[in-house]
């Protein structure tokens, strides 16, 4: 079974996603916190991402710089409420497949990880 971690502060957003992605059959973990995700990192794999850009203490950059030491090849996207064009650079410089701007249509969202994950062996 395909696996998702969900990084972001908001629970309702990533209960919203552990839902969704568990209709589409992935199997699904979260995190709430840079710590929480680089943890859950450390002791399991995933073949997908879905990370916040905005994120109390560790925000998503950072994290996402420390995944990428970490686990360079991990298939990750960001999703923001806000337009910061600087960071969404870096992330993109960093490997960063796509974006989500909130609120977020989750059919996108659905269609997007379905895209990806399809190929993943």
């Amino acid at each position: 079974m395909k696996k998702v971690l969900i990084v972001d502060d908001q629970l309702g957003i990533r209960m919203l996603l552990t839902e969704l992605l568990k209709k589409d059959g992935y199997e699904t973990q979260q995190a709430a916190n840079g710590r929480e995700a680089l943890a859950l990192l450390g002791k399991e794999s995933f073949h997908l991402i879905l990370l916040d850009m905005k994120i109390p203490g560790m925000n998503g950059i950072e994290i996402l710089r420390e995944i990428r030491q970490r686990l360079p090849s991990i298939q990750v996207m960001m999703m923001t409420a806000y337009g910061e064009l600087e960071m969404m650079e870096e992330a993109r410089n960093l490997g960063v497949l796509h974006y989500f701007a909130k609120p977020f249509d989750v059919e996108e969202i659905r269609h997007e990880v379905n895209k990806v994950l399809r190929d993943v062996v």
